[in-house]
């Protein structure tokens, strides 16, 4: 089992997430907001809390605490899993 304590401070923002998704996006995903398919909570992706400690980065929904979104990269491929994500909308620049 994980000790609570330990989980917090291996914690990070999802702000941390946005060089390797850059990999896989042209946008800023940072800015994006997600919506958790679990509580339908919508926040945008730099708040959510990242746990990079992982065969992949895991991001969770800071409302209720479920997996989001999955990324990972190796082998030449990389992975993305948002199994946990109702909605991601970007906003684009320049857009009206």
């Amino acid at each position: 089992m994980t000790d609570p304590d330990d989980a917090a401070q291996r914690r990070l923002d999802a702000n941390a997430a946005a060089g390797p998704l850059a990999e896989l996006f042209t946008v800023d995903l940072t800015v994006a907001m997600a919506t958790c398919a679990g509580c339908g909570n919508t926040a945008p992706l730099a708040a959510h809390p990242l746990y990079a400690h992982a065969p992949a980065l895991v991001v969770r929904c800071p409302n209720c605490a479920a997996v989001v979104l999955r990324f990972a990269s190796g082998g030449c491929r990389l992975r993305l899993d948002m199994t946990g994500t109702r909605l991601l909308t970007v906003s684009l620049a320049g857009a009206a």
